[in-house]
């Protein structure tokens, strides 16, 4: 069933929002240049990779050195916009569409943490990754990362399409608050190094 409903309801989404897709197309290649998308390789169910795809909020201004600047240095007005309003994340529908990902489960992160997790925390990948999820609406990027890892893990345990449908609506007014847009002092996210707490395999 919720596969059902992740298939139905984003090809549903695409479809209403196609002209206003193609107007953040034109406006990210207008204020941020080419490439229009951002992708990148992220691990989806049982840490099987896959191709990520959202709207680019960030430069590819460097330093100097040749080096990227820092997020914080290469994320634009704009690209604050549109991470506090999570239409960055409107191209991930074709992700859902594809079966890559469901409209709800735990947010895809990057390759580089699978090593990282503990056993425990390793357990959000038994399902599906999400455009949303339980963290997403309880703290989002203000949650430690220990803690973003318990209610994905609660998650698992306890997902129904009940608690999906719970999620998306608490997502829509997560997103109209615009809370948890970022950690303390940071752009977005700090960098994952490792669990604080437990052993790690």
């Amino acid at each position: 069933m919720k596969r059902i409903f992740d298939t139905a309801l984003s090809a549903l989404s695409l479809l209403l929002l196609g002209l206003p897709l193609l107007f953040l197309m034109w406006q990210v290649r207008r204020k941020l240049g080419s490439p229009v998308f951002f992708r990148q390789i992220r691990p989806g169910l049982h840490g099987r990779p896959f191709r990520m795809v959202k709207f680019r909020t960030m430069t590819d201004a460097c330093g100097p050195d040749g080096q990227l600047l820092p997020d914080a240095d290469r994320l634009t007005a704009f690209g604050r916009f549109l991470r506090a309003t999570s239409l960055d994340e409107l191209p991930e529908l074709w992700n859902v569409l594809r079966g890559d990902m469901s409209l709800v489960g735990p947010r895809p992160l990057l390759m580089e943490y699978l090593p990282l997790y503990s056993p425990e925390q390793a357990r959000r990948h038994e399902v599906r990754p999400g455009i949303t999820g339980w963290a997403q609406v309880n703290g989002r990027n203000a949650l430690s990362w220990d803690d973003k890892f318990k209610l994905d893990v609660w998650y698992v345990d306890h997902r129904t399409l009940s608690l999906d449908v719970k999620i998306l609506w608490r997502t829509v007014r997560k997103v109209l608050v615009r809370d948890g847009i970022s950690a303390a002092g940071e752009a977005t996210m700090p960098r994952f190094t490792g669990s604080q707490i437990g052993d790690k395999r």
